[in-house]
């Protein structure tokens, strides 16, 4: 069962990832208009009414407030097109802050209030929700609402942003929904315990943000012990327990023997990464650049005691591709990422921190010399800035090894 404490939502997560000049109140950088809001709002203006007809992605929203009792329901675009990407945060990285926002903007959320317990015994309401986060591919949809979706956008921590939204009457699945098999095969086993559901899902190459979906919409765990999971809570769920599974693994692996220094930026952010010869250690650091701000969180060998209190949900979306990008190369290694943070940045959801760091894995530069090595970095700010908030980093830059006492 995830651990509903270690996963949830703080409140200084909360307010780092407010708007960095508004804090969400808009017009307090002295603008006549949120420049962040344009874009929906011309996607908001079209006239939508209580029913909607459209292909889910397939997607769903798990909310937190309140919670145990929580509102849970389908996002539908009045679209019958190919929707896939507009809940797909895989396929985000090289698109601009407009079309993200604009897919976002086009899915109307249902909200019918449960508890999460009722994930064991849905009502018709709840099946089809279920039902329908099971499917591989776009599946039609008609939402029926108490009354026209509120014309909205709302920017949450760890997701990405959310529409318009309405207390939902009802659902139909207008089509069969496609169940990939071993979909299946994880969701009806009650034996199979949800960490091992995850990984089983993960290992078949079924995408992530399809299995946080599954996990937060009650479909895993053993018998009694199945229940909703905000969403917001099963994306850094995932993220930690396929993290926690790697880790396991790449300890058997052999270390580095050579830096490697990979940089990649997009959305208003970017993330520089370097690799060192070393055992297994990760430190994160998020770096507000506008305000010289930083966060900063790390583990060592023996994994992360506790939870990440300074990055919090983005320390386990960043630590993720290091440990991919280490089992797909078979080696072990130290890592710093260095998550940066420009000022015409919006809240978008810690998926952005996992998918630039994979795509910086992508490209990378290998270097003997520790000092070449950080140089490559990239950093937008000092380097002794960087170093003097570190832990790990200080400590590899003063230790030495036997090697160095060598005649």
């Amino acid at each position: 069962m995830v651990q509903e404490k270690l996963y949830s939502v703080s409140y200084s997560e909360k307010k780092r990832n407010l708007c960095p000049l508004c804090k969400g109140y808009k017009k307090l950088c002295g603008k006549s208009y949120c420049p962040i809001l344009v874009r929906a709002e011309t996607i908001l203006s079209r006239d939508i009414k209580d029913t909607v007809f459209g292909a889910s992605p397939p997607a769903i929203f798990v909310g937190s407030a309140g919670y145990p009792k929580i509102t849970v329901g389908p996002l539908v675009p009045p679209l019958t097109e190919d929707t896939e990407i507009m809940d797909m945060p895989e396929l985000w990285v090289n698109k601009s802050l407009q079309e993200i926002i604009g897919y976002r903007a086009s899915l109307i959320r249902g909200k019918s209030r449960v508890s999460v317990t009722s994930a064991l015994n849905p009502d018709r309401t709840t099946a089809q929700i279920q039902e329908l986060v099971m499917a591989s591919t776009p599946t039609d949809v008609e939402a029926m609402f108490e009354k026209k979706p509120n014309l909205s956008i709302t920017f949450s921590t760890r997701a990405p942003p959310s529409g318009p939204s309405a207390l939902l009457k009802r659902i139909n699945i207008a089509e069969n929904p496609k169940v990939e098999r071993i979909v299946d095969k994880v969701v009806y086993d009650t034996d199979m315990k949800a960490d091992e559901g995850i990984i089983t899902l993960y290992s078949s190459k079924i995408p992530q943000s399809r299995i946080t979906k599954i996990l937060s919409s009650g479909l895993l765990g053993t018998g009694k012990r199945r229940r909703f999971v905000p969403t917001e809570w099963s994306i850094t769920a995932t993220d930690d327990i396929i993290a926690k599974a790697l880790r396991r693994e790449i300890l058997d692996y052999r270390e580095l023997d050579h830096y490697e220094v990979f940089n990649f930026s997009a959305l208003a952010n970017s993330v520089h990464i370097i690799l060192f010869p070393s055992s297994w250690f990760f430190e994160a650091q998020e770096v507000w650049v506008a305000s010289n701000s930083f966060g900063v969180d790390y583990e060592l060998a023996l994994g992360k005691k506790g939870y990440a209190k300074e990055l919090e949900g983005a320390y386990y979306a960043s630590r993720l591709p290091v440990l991919e990008h280490l089992s797909n190369i078979r080696r072990q290694a130290g890592a710093l990422v260095i998550l940066e943070v420009y000022p015409d940045w919006i809240p978008l959801g810690v998926w952005r921190f996992r998918e630039l760091c994979r795509e910086a894995f992508k490209n990378g530069k290998s270097f003997d010399d520790l000092n070449e090595a950080l140089e490559a970095l990239d950093l937008s700010l000092p380097l002794n800035r960087y170093v003097e908030k570190s832990t790990v980093l200080k400590s590899f830059l003063t230790q030495k090894k036997l090697t160095d006492y060598r005649a």
